[in-house]
């Protein structure tokens, strides 16, 4: 199966060549012609992410355009070590050559153009330029980052060898493939760390245990992705949450040399065996590790429930995946009681989450007796408090959901003289603090207000370029979306929320490193965090319609169904634990989709939420 390519052309030879392959290579598979200026064959389709791909060697005597070809059909096989990837490479040149570096992924795959005025195939020198449109980089830490503009490298041929055969001596480090090999190729998977100073809020207080923070990589499909992944958790967390997060493995922890792949027994007990450096760890440390490991592979197949760590042939301890929620606190483990929304009388209302019914009861409470019209509201993670914008957009109010509670004077109010200048839908972080924008074009703000109450935190965003439309704080504390809109175009951006001091103390948050997570779409609307490190959201792409998709954190796209069509959507709800359904304001109607399901209408009302 060959890469992603543009143009057409088949030299005969190399297509019989596949044909002896077997099936599997009959889709995609190609090779570059012998002359002429930018050739290539057409993109690969999207394919079974099953197929395994096995890269051919050099056939004796083959052209320089074929060498390139195959070197670039090779980068897509399941070869663990890209062996033979390195057979088109001269002795040095694959010595020097570092595929693990990086991946660039291109739209339609890699082009070539042919220098003709400096290539002398008698002379034994030829070059040839790889050109395409980027679309994304995977880098050394396997974090993926959308691209964009022109990419252009220069690849170098030179006759080597006894026998004189044409091979590469001057490339590109990494690798490249086009976009539809690259989803054939790769997958993304969530290994986990733990927030430095984020503890959740729960139903009987703060928690002790630590939020538990996915961090997406992308990892090649069909090359032992547990082992890949396992390693890529040792290595520690990307850059983007570097800052933000801790390991309980010690500096150091690997897999023991003589470890096999990784897979579960027959009771889905997964044995990692590790290296001296993580012998003789406490328990409540090993426990911690163990969650990790646990989280990491829980996505993969063949399904793991529980861990068992070593070192020194000797048990360090054990985790089942129903002791790991009382180490570490993880956002989709978490099923809320409630989803929540404003009906048509302006009152706070709910339904039992994930239930069948229609019908709404008011929360107990003065949110819920109609006393101030609201527009927009979010519920604390613990379902205790409720923050709720008055009709106008102007105040905030903040109430405790027991019956008796009196709501006061509101905690915040906005300046802005229109109502589409003055705040944003509050949302509530893990640690049971309340965040909200004010979107007055005089002063605009991205504010914090500790436990819902007291005078409300400036957070500093450097860098953020453009105003706040919507707010939504992830459930593991440390990242933060944002609709920011600059030039009439809104955008979904993902930062990283700094504390500095101690945990439970405000004296200074920031948000950093923001960076668009849907840089095809031109308008984004609505948006709601759908799992650890997933988020739906409404938009459309230039010149097209209103769309509702999943996006990652780091701007891919997940493997996921997308949504079905829904028009009208203004608001979009969704929580962590994936297993509840969407929940969108359309047409003046509450609607849900259930799963394999179409939208269904619930009642009349707006400003769906869950806890969050």
């Amino acid at each position: 199966m060959g890469a992603d390519r543009e143009g057409s052309g088949r030299r005969p030879a190399r297509a019989v060549t596949y044909a002896v392959c077997g099936v599997v290579l009959l889709a995609g598979c190609a090779s570059m012609p012998d002359s002429g200026d930018v050739r290539g064959v057409d993109s690969t389709p999207r394919q079974d992410p099953q197929v395994r791909v096995f890269a051919m060697p050099p056939r004796e005597d083959a052209p320089p355009t074929e060498i390139v070809q195959g070197f670039l059909e090779a980068l897509t096989s399941n070869d663990p070590q890209y062996e033979t990837a390195r057979k088109y490479l001269t002795g040095e040149a694959a010595r020097t050559w570092r595929p693990q570096r990086s991946t660039t992924v291109l739209a339609g795959g890699p082009g070539t153009e042919t220098d003709h005025s400096g290539n002398r195939e008698e002379a034994n020198d030829y070059s040839v330029t790889l050109t395409g449109t980027r679309v994304a980089t995977v880098d050394a830490q396997q974090s993926y980052t959308p691209a964009e503009g022109e990419y252009r490298e220069s690849v170098h041929l030179t006759r080597a060898g006894k026998n004189r055969q044409w091979r590469i001596d001057v490339l590109p480090q990494g690798v490249i493939m086009g976009k539809s090999d690259f989803q054939r190729t790769y997958m993304s998977v969530n290994k986990y760390y733990f927030a430095s100073n984020a503890y959740p809020t729960t139903r009987a207080g703060t928690s002790r245990q630590p939020a538990a923070v996915a961090d997406p990589v992308y990892v090649r499909r069909l090359v032992d992705p547990m082992t890949q992944v396992v390693e890529s958790l040792f290595s520690g967390p990307t850059r983007l949450l570097g800052p933000v997060v801790r390991s309980s493995f010690p500096t150091g922890t690997a897999l023991a040399k003589t470890t096999a792949p990784l897979t579960p027994d027959d009771h889905n007990r997964l044995t990692v065996p590790l290296n001296d450096k993580a012998a003789g760890v406490g328990r409540d440390k090993c426990g911690e590790m163990a969650a990790q490991l646990l989280f990491t592979v829980q996505s993969l197949t063949p399904v793991v429930d529980e861990v068992e760590l070593r070192a020194g042939g000797e048990q360090l301890c054990s985790l089942t995946e129903d002791r790991a929620e009382t180490v570490a606190m993880r956002g989709s483990a978490h099923r809320p009681d409630y989803l929540y929304f404003v009906d048509d009388r302006d009152r706070l209302v709910r339904i039992a989450a994930g239930s069948k019914g229609t019908r709404a009861e008011p929360v107990p409470g003065a949110l819920g007796e109609g006393t101030v019209a609201l527009r927009s509201v979010a519920v604390s993670r613990n379902e205790h408090s409720a923050a709720a914008v008055g009709l106008d957009n102007k105040s905030l109010y903040v109430g405790s959901l027991v019956s008796g509670g009196s709501l006061g004077e509101p905690v915040l109010v906005s300046k802005g003289k229109a109502e589409q200048d003055r705040l944003t839908a509050p949302s509530w972080d893990a640690q049971g603090d309340l965040w909200i924008a004010d979107r007055d074009p005089g002063d605009p703000r991205l504010l914090l207000l500790k436990e819902g109450a007291g005078e409300p935190l400036e957070v500093r965003t450097p860098g953020l370029d453009g105003r706040i439309q919507a707010v939504r704080v992830a459930a593991d504390g440390v990242r933060i979306a944002l609709i920011v809109e600059k030039d009439g175009k809104r955008s979904l951006l993902i930062g990283r929320i700094e504390r500095d001091g101690k945990a439970g103390d405000q004296s200074a948050v920031t948000v950093l490193e923001l960076r668009s997570a849907t840089p095809e779409l031109e308008e984004v609307t609505a948006m709601s965090w759908a799992g650890d490190s997933r988020l739906v959201v409404v938009g459309r792409e230039r010149g097209g319609v209103q769309q509702i998709g999943y996006v990652q954190v780091d701007g891919s796209t997940p493997e996921v169904s997308v949504p079905a069509a829904l028009t009208g959507v203004k608001e979009i709800a969704a929580t962590e634990d994936e297993t509840l359904p969407l929940v969108a304001y359309s047409e003046d109607l509450i609607v849900r989709l259930p799963s394999g399901l179409q939208w269904q209408k619930v009642t009349e009302g707006t400003a769906p939420v869950y806890p969050g």
